[in-house]
């Protein structure tokens, strides 16, 4: 705690029942015989200052109790304020505390310090010897170019601490303040309140508004170099830095953590994000823009195991892709995924606990990579360190974005960076396509990679492959595979055949003769559709694989024998089946058959008279005998029957 003032400083501080102007004091100071007083050992109570001259300094229990008590109120709050800084002053604190902030000082107050020690031991050093107090003091000082009471003073400011302490109390520990003091508080407080936003504004713009408050308010202002030297001491760096730059800049302020990748294997681990290109690409059906890629990335060797494009980040594309790397290399056991709308929805990462996005339902199936069993971790958004794919994306946007070849089709990475022939040119989605495969094999062939694992030695392809060659992966298995294809939903097969027809291409094969007309779902790769489709039931039942069937051309005699001789094996295949299908022969089949007699002929229970109108239609002449003679027979032969069972006529 300061304890001893000078006239000056006591006029600074304003303190009560106090004079308020220089000559005042010193008239007080005068009057009440200050530099006569001593304390109840005898130690006197005013002392010339080391090296002011002529400069007197009063100890402050000659000022009247509210002023002392004002003195030890204003120490106490400095002190507190200087505590949250670290900079307090160290004969108020733990010994541990004070040689920190020891340690903090300058090197020419660590000399100083030292100094002032080497005194005080020659002094004790003196007296053990025999030699006065007085005279021993008077010594030490003569050597030093200074005086006793200077050395007196050194000795009341370890008084009461261990000599193993006595280096960070007498570090000198003048300096600093006066600017604070001879500002207004609430000008401070105003100040630190305009600069420290997120606008940033610049501190003249921030000083010329605390120049019109204070006139207004009655503010008392030092400079604005002052004032901006106190803004930097007092305000720690990363506070400015929340302040004006926001939370993202003040992140990046913690040292980064640095994550060994060696302790993987390769496919262990992967991480796969969604990159958009910086270059117009015309698609086949005439739009233009800038494509997305889906990439996926070994996290052991930083490898780019597969990647697909699209116009959009969708789960088609993601599914695609994982399974390049599935029927490439095997099932990855963890995945680092970025929480995008494509890698979150239900058909990749289905039934993961922990996919915060959209609804999570216990009823919903499982999606590609909970199937295959793969544990699925979220990266934080727009945070490229949790991400080292973001790193290989860098390095591509500098050898295949700007490649010769999209020249005139490349972008800018920002608005501003548009270059001059922007807009001039979009590549066809096929030289794209091509430039970005052979962009890719060079990155992960490119030699002597500074990484943990390539040690500027190996590249990523051979950094992977020594490691793949040397571990146990997990292989997938058929039917995941067919997971990994996109379904389209609802094709009827042919009526005739039970061929089917995708996007411009026909499919076939033997099991769909028994479907035709039937609805059927189908699983096929948009890339390589000549490949073929997997057919399932519309219940999800697994039918089979069919393939492309090519249209020919109308004159390709070779292509209709070839055609003839494929559906000939069909029709001799399907013969031979046939009579495997029948054990009987023709006449096996006849003679188990029983013969069906003539039924007997059925009786009547009565037989009935004609009735009803009995004239003759006309006839010809040739004809009325016959028609005649055979009315008179069936009546007569009524009558005979009506007589036979006893009825009158």
């Amino acid at each position: 705690m300061k304890q001893w003032f000078t006239p000056v400083e006591i006029e600074a501080l304003r303190l009560p029942d106090m004079p308020t102007t220089l000559r005042s004091i010193r008239r007080r100071a005068k009057d009440g015989n200050w530099r006569e007083e001593t304390n109840a050992a005898g130690q006197p109570l005013a002392r010339k200052r080391e090296g002011a001259g002529k400069t007197w300094e009063y100890h402050y229990s000659l000022f009247p109790r509210s002023a002392q008590q004002e003195v030890v109120k204003r120490y106490q709050a400095a002190n507190a304020k200087a505590r949250v800084r670290g900079e307090a002053d160290p004969a108020e604190r733990e010994p541990s505390e004070a040689w920190a902030w020891f340690d903090r000082q300058s090197e020419r107050r660590k000399a100083e310090a030292r100094r002032r020690k080497e005194a005080l031991d020659t002094v004790r050093l003196l007296e053990r010897a025999g030699v006065p107090k007085n005279v021993a003091v008077a010594q030490v000082a003569a050597g030093l170019a200074t005086t006793g009471r200077t050395v007196y003073r050194w000795e009341e400011m370890v008084a009461r601490a261990d000599e193993s302490d006595w280096l960070p109390l007498l570090a000198p520990r003048n300096g600093g303040a006066t600017s604070a003091a001879t500002c207004d508080p609430r000008a401070w407080e105003f100040l630190k309140s305009d600069y420290l936003r997120l606008e940033a504004p610049t501190f003249e713009s921030c000083w010329e508004r605390l120049k019109q408050a204070a006139r207004a308010q009655g503010w008392g202002l030092p400079s604005s170099r002052t004032l901006r030297r106190r803004i930097s001491r007092e305000v720690p760096a990363e506070i400015h830095v929340l302040a004006r730059e926001g939370s993202d800049a003040l992140r990046r302020l913690y040292a980064h953590q640095e994550r060994d990748r060696r302790g993987f294997h390769a496919l262990e681990a992967v991480n796969a994000d969604g990159h958009k290109w910086d270059v117009f690409v015309c698609w086949p059906d005439g739009t233009v823009g800038r494509p997305v890629m889906v990439a996926i990335q070994d996290l052991y060797s930083n490898k780019l195991l597969a990647w697909r494009v699209d116009k959009t980040e969708n789960a088609d594309v993601v599914r695609l892709a994982f399974g390049d790397v599935l029927r490439r290399f095997g099932i990855p056991k963890l995945a680092w995924l970025d929480n995008g709308r494509g890698f979150a929805s239900k058909w990749i990462t289905g039934g993961t606990p922990n996919r915060y996005r959209f609804k999570v339902k216990a009823e919903e199936p499982h999606g590609l990579l909970t199937a295959c069993g793969v544990d699925v971790r979220w990266t934080k958004p727009y945070s490229g360190q949790s991400k080292p794919i973001e790193r290989a994306f860098k390095d591509l946007c500098e050898s295949i974005a700007k490649h010769p070849s999209f020249a005139g089709a490349y972008t800018g990475n920002k608005p501003e960076a548009k270059p001059e022939n922007y807009g001039s040119k979009a590549v066809d989605l096929s030289d794209f396509l091509r430039v970005v495969e052979q962009g890719i094999r060079l990155h992960n062939a490119r030699a002597n990679r500074n990484t943990q694992v390539c040690a500027r030695r190996l590249s990523f392809d051979q950094a992977f492959r020594e490691s793949y060659e040397a571990s146990a992966i997990k292989q997938p298995s058929s039917a995941q595979l067919r997971m990994c294809l996109l379904a389209a939903e609802q094709l009827r097969t042919d009526s005739v055949s039970g061929s089917l027809k995708l996007l411009g291409n026909r499919y076939w094969s033997e099991f769909l003769s028994g479907y035709r007309s039937k609805p059927v779902t189908v699983r096929f790769d948009p890339d390589n559709l000549h490949e073929g489709v997997h057919v399932y039931q519309h219940d999800g039942a697994y039918l089979g694989f069919a393939e492309c069937l090519e249209s020919a051309g109308f004159a390709d005699t070779q292509a209709a024998r070839e055609h003839n001789r494929k559906r000939a094996a069909y029709t001799r295949n399907v013969r031979e089946r046939l009579e495997l299908e029948k054990s009987l022969s023709i006449d096996d089949l006849a003679a188990l058959l029983p013969e069906v007699e003539d039924p007997e002929t059925p009786v009547p229970a009565a037989t009935r008279l004609f009735t009803g109108n009995a004239a003759l239609a006309p006839h010809a002449e040739e004809d009325l005998e016959e028609v005649v003679d055979d009315h008179f027979l069936r009546g007569l032969g009524t009558a005979l029957t009506m007589i036979e069972g006893g009825r009158d006529l």
